[in-house]
């Protein structure tokens, strides 16, 4: 079992989890429920993603920096005003939120 990512969040963890899964990696989560503790623990008290198989580290680190990138790409996307409703939505997001049209 190897150590793959340090989440922000428990969210984070688990659609990290969630990712490796439909790629067949089993992984687990630890710590996610350690934040309710802040103050009283150390610092690190994000949750971590683990990769259960430790051949599968490789593949997971690639499918992690995909993930990554991926968010990163979207954190930075520009607003777009919908053409199906003149709707502002955001840019880390692909469908208006308002009528469903594609970006």
């Amino acid at each position: 079992m190897q150590p793959l990512y340090q989440a922000a969040d428990r969210i984070e963890a688990q659609l990290l989890q969630d990712l490796l899964a439909r790629h067949r990696i089993e992984a687990r989560v630890f710590g996610d429920y350690l934040s309710g503790a802040a103050g009283e623990l150390p610092v690190d008290i994000y949750p971590s993603v683990w990769v259960l198989e430790d051949r599968e580290l490789p593949r997971a680190k690639g499918l992690l920096d995909d993930w990554l990138r991926e968010h990163r790409r979207r954190a930075e996307a520009s607003a777009w005003v919908c053409r199906g409703c003149g709707e502002l939505v955001d840019g880390s997001f692909d469908l208006c939120w308002r009528c469903g049209t594609e970006h």
